[in-house]
């Protein structure tokens, strides 16, 4: 069993694969946004961290450059842990300074199977 740290802005999302990673016997925190993802993190609620790559920006239209920043955020607030991005658009991270902070890239839409694998394969 890990700490796994869910970050999207769908609460669907967070609820289905909070469900997904439950049943698999992990322990799971959501967050709806970066605030909420770092702080968790520095509460030191995360083993692993699951996330989305596109976030609303300030005009609340989803942006990958959200994600990259969040990305940052984490490892600058001291975070180690693997990271997971979850993306329809990973060419969005691809050959950016932020693909080589993540441990795993996976292509929406992600097999539940395949999910728990990764996270499984990156735990501590």
């Amino acid at each position: 069993m890990c700490r796994i740290l869910v970050a999207d802005d769908d609460q669907q999302q967070l609820d289905l694969r909070k469900l997904l990673l439950e049943g698999a016997g992990h322990e799971v925190t959501l967050a709806l946004d970066a605030p909420e993802t770092i702080r968790h993190i520095r509460e030191g609620q995360a083993d692993v961290v699951v996330m989305d790559l596109r976030f609303p920006n300030s005009a609340g239209k989803p942006d990958s450059a959200e994600g990259l920043a969040l990305i940052r955020r984490i490892r600058d607030v001291g975070c180690h842990a693997p990271v997971i991005v979850l993306s329809g658009w990973p060419d969005d991270l691809y050959g950016q300074p932020e693909e080589k902070l993540v441990a795993c890239i996976m292509m929406k839409p992600v097999k539940p199977g395949a999910l728990v694998e990764a996270i499984e394969a990156l735990a501590p």
